[in-house]
């Protein structure tokens, strides 16, 4: 190969492979040296040189200057695999360079294999790897199909990179809008907090910097045109879209609307708040299978518990009993813990000693007997109540009566109606008359005559046969 073929070849790696061409001409003289050290078997006095501009190269042993004649077929597929090694690694760390930098940013693939459950998805020159898990519940993919999706994570493996794709991370909800709404993009509108449960409901927590700019209404888009293209892309996920305030008072019941709200109590030690409602309205708060609350609390960042007003009286009652049995505890500790939002004894249980010190007014080893306490006390009420539900189940399960299946259901149905005069049992005699093989048409019983209402009409009796007369002349 000479000059000017090495240069060429140089510059087709360098546009194929996303490689520098520095890089190569390195890897090329580590390559022929590594030749020459395997021909001579010694590694001393080895000098190899690549002209940039000419890409001519300069190889000597000591004094000698060599020829790539010299150096043998081995010598040369050993340089020729080392040369190969050393893109490959220099191309994976150029696609790692380059993918980590997005991570977490929306990129647009087209899905090549579908296979145990997980999507290859190329992206351009690179493949993506889109696990099972972080597909959407219930959406499938097939190839040729061009998909959406998040970097979630960039790893190197061996020479190997492997990026791996979500669609159910919430970044995925916020590139979207980023994407659909030019607002969010240009940071007129700033997208606060995502709480999502992919596949089924979202909550996204939005202010807009511009008091003239309606947050709310921008995202929405005329008559829903901007959060319809967002909700087909998630398969027809439900997206809740929240007015962001800086005070829990106000944002924790815009977090959970459509409820409503009657008045919520917060308590900084615990990072939880107390939301009462009315009892109307506290499935609603709830949400299905917890729903609605859960992902309130993911996106105010806040432990938040759902109650009536009967329900919280009850509860302060409880804890009140319970804490009143700790060993050295004066009513008005008590009224300090509940006031602090402390209804159970697993509560007690969060704090360090030394908060717990400072909260009831007591020195540290009163307040670590205190904890050790309210451990052992919570432990026993986990057990009782443990205990306690199937007990619960089995009396109410005696104390109701077994429901009857269906089948005694309609026997005592029919159990239950005016008995019918007994109706004769038709045989054969009544039905086709003596020696009659088969019955005459007009004498052909229906079933509504045998099982009906009204008795089987009584068929005629046959007549016997006409006998003739005997005669006089055959009278003997």
């Amino acid at each position: 190969m000479n000059g000017l073929e090495l240069l060429r070849a140089v510059e087709v790696l360098h546009r194929e492979k996303q490689v520098s061409k520095e890089v190569i001409f390195a890897n090329i003289e580590k390559a022929v040296r590594l030749a020459i050290q395997k021909r001579f078997d010694d590694e001393e006095g080895i000098e190899v040189a690549i002209d940039r501009q000419s890409g001519h190269i300069h190889a000597q042993k000591g004094d000698k200057v060599l020829t790539p004649d010299e150096l043998g077929r081995i010598a040369a597929g050993a340089a020729k695999q080392l040369i190969i090694q050393g893109i490959k690694e220099e191309e994976s760390n150029t696609v790692y360079t380059d993918f980590i930098k997005i991570k977490g940013e929306l990129v647009n693939g087209t899905v090549q294999r579908f296979e145990g459950g997980s999507a290859t998805v190329s992206l351009g020159k690179s493949e993506a790897f889109l696990p099972r898990g972080e597909m959407i519940p219930g959406e499938t993919h097939h190839p040729n199909e061009r998909i959406k999706a998040v970097i979630l994570d960039v790893r190197k493996q061996g020479h190997r990179v492997k990026i791996i794709l979500s669609r159910t991370h919430p970044d995925f909800v916020r590139r979207l809008f980023e994407e659909e709404i030019p607002e969010i993009h240009e940071r007129t509108i700033e997208i606060k907090a995502v709480a999502r449960e992919a596949g089924y409901r979202t909550k996204v927590a939005i202010s807009s910097i511009d008091m003239k700019v309606d947050c709310v209404g921008a995202c929405v888009g005329v008559r829903g045109s901007r959060i319809k293209n967002i909700v087909d892309e998630l398969g027809g996920e439900r997206i809740d879209i929240v007015r962001w305030n800086d005070s829990l008072q106000v944002l924790i019941p815009n977090a959970l609307q459509p409820a409503s709200i009657e008045e919520v109590f917060l308590y900084n030690r615990l990072g939880r708040a107390i939301v009462l409602v009315n009892e109307d309205q506290l499935s609603l708060a709830i949400g299905r299978r917890g729903q609605n609350v859960r992902l309130a609390s993911k996106l105010v960042g806040w432990d938040i518990e759902i109650m009536t007003h009967d329900e919280l009286n009850e509860g302060i009652e409880r804890a009140e009993n319970w804490f009143r049995q700790i060993p050295g505890v004066t009513d008005e500790m008590v009224e300090a813990f509940i006031e602090e939002g402390f209804l159970s004894y697993d509560d007690l249980t969060f704090l360090e000693v030394a908060d717990l010190a400072e909260l009831a007014g007591t020195t540290e080893e009163q307040a670590e007997e205190m904890i050790a306490f309210a451990e052992e006390a919570a432990e026993q009420v986990e057990t009782e109540s443990r205990s306690a539900r199937p007990s619960e189940e089995a009396r109410q399960t005696s104390a109701s009566p077994a429901r009857p299946s269906p089948a005694a259901q309609a026997a005592k149905l029919f159990s239950d109606l005016p008995a019918e005069p007994a109706q004769p049992k038709p045989t054969k005699e009544s039905l086709f008359g003596p020696d009659e093989p088969e019955p005459p048409p007009e004498q052909t019983l229906s079933a509504a005559q045998l099982f009906g209402d009204k008795p089987a009409p009584t068929p005629p009796p046959a007549e016997p046969p006409v006998v003739p007369a005997p005669s006089e002349e055959t009278t003997p």
